[in-house]
């Protein structure tokens, strides 16, 4: 537990006295955000400094490897008085799609920037370098093994735990490569759906909080409730649960750290960096605590702005009919008036009763279980 709560505040520490130091090294290189013309109420965003993701990206591994670094420090005496985890290999893949998407993005904006437009990558160079990346993971997670034999993933479709739905049913050939395209879908479709979330000041970094926050409980609930320490007909059968929420504690003190100053009105932007690595991690850690579907849940804000672009875009080709003034739903909400700031609370609601709905359902599975 103590290097859950030292790995969160690290994370925020560094992130929120980075943060500054970050924006004035873009500042001087003129590294600002192009805006799409149809959004004209966000000209006065132009040239904001951008990627600001990578401060994410590298306070959350400040504090997550930091946190084992000064726990190391510890004697004998002091380490049995605390609750500590080593550094595992299923924290390690979530860093890993963390850093990859964030890498991903990196490139997306930097080719904004340095063309000083509104797009970046083509659609097909940003999916192949997501498709990339979800590979690698996947396959490693589901291949790599412990000493007991355990791999960091399974075949089985999981709601708050895995379900019998498993891919594997035809043979393990036919079910590693099923789970690779379920893996890639649940990964790029996380990632894109914070990505498109991310198009108000605040408004995706917070809702991120909000949700790392959420794997961060459930980490420690798995871990407390394991079947090796606690074992019984409810008990979790995973054995990184305390390093997964090391990770999310990180991510979560990361976001929240830079939250500070992408508030309304931002000094910074996430940028790509920023929203398809986290939207990554997200979708990473709930393959590995085998919450895959329940995402979808505690995610619900980035889920009903996907499903607004979604909406529109089949409405359009279809009935040649707009649903929304324009999407995502953030931006049909300031087209008819809502002021931005107003527009973020709001939706900040949305994603923590999303989020709460998440946890109510994982904990009554467990009480029914028990």
């Amino acid at each position: 537990m103590v290097n859950v709560m030292l790995a969160g505040g690290l994370a925020l520490l560094v992130s929120l006295l980075g943060t500054p130091l970050f924006i004035r090294f873009l500042v001087r290189r003129g590294y600002g955000q192009p805006i799409h013309d149809d959004l004209t109420l966000h000209h006065v965003k132009r040239g904001k400094p951008t990627m600001g993701g990578a401060v994410v990206i590298g306070a959350a591994l400040v504090g997550y490897f930091g946190s084992h670094l000064l726990l190391l420090g510890l004697d004998a005496g002091d380490l049995a008085r605390v609750t500590t985890s080593p550094v595992s290999v299923s924290a390690l893949l979530v860093l890993f799609l963390l850093v990859g998407l964030g890498a991903v993005g990196f490139l997306d904006d930097f080719t904004k920037i340095r063309a000083e437009r509104s797009l970046g990558l083509t659609s097909r160079q940003k999916l192949a370098g997501q498709t990339l990346v979800t590979v690698v993971f996947a396959a490693l997670a589901l291949w790599l093994t412990d000493e007991h034999g355990k791999a960091p993933a399974s075949t089985a479709i999981s709601f708050v735990r895995d379900t019998r739905l498993d891919l594997a049913f035809a043979g393990p050939v036919v079910g590693s490569i099923l789970f690779l395209l379920w893996a890639n879908l649940l990964i790029t479709g996380a990632s894109n759906g914070v990505n498109l979330t991310d198009g108000l000041d605040g408004l995706a970094i917070g809702a991120s909080v909000m949700v790392f926050g959420a794997y961060t409980m459930i980490s420690l609930w798995q871990h407390n409730e394991s079947c090796s320490l606690a074992p019984g007909p409810s008990c979790y059968p995973g054995s990184d649960a305390l390093d997964l929420a090391v990770v999310a504690a990180a991510v979560a003190g990361a976001c929240f750290g830079f939250l500070w100053w992408n508030a309304a009105p931002a000094s910074i932007i996430m940028g790509d960096t920023g929203s398809l690595s986290l939207g990554a991690a997200l979708a990473g850690l709930a393959v590995l605590t085998r919450t895959e579907l329940l995402l979808g849940v505690l995610g619900g804000l980035f889920v009903i702005v996907t499903l607004s672009v979604i909406i529109q875009v089949v409405s359009f080709r279809t009935r040649g009919k707009r649903v929304f003034r324009i999407a995502p739903l953030h931006h049909h909400f300031e087209v008819v008036g809502w002021a931005e700031i107003t527009i973020v609370i709001r939706f900040w609601i949305v994603a923590g009763i999303c989020v709460l709905a998440g946890l109510g359902l994982f904990y009554g599975e467990w009480v029914v279980t028990t």
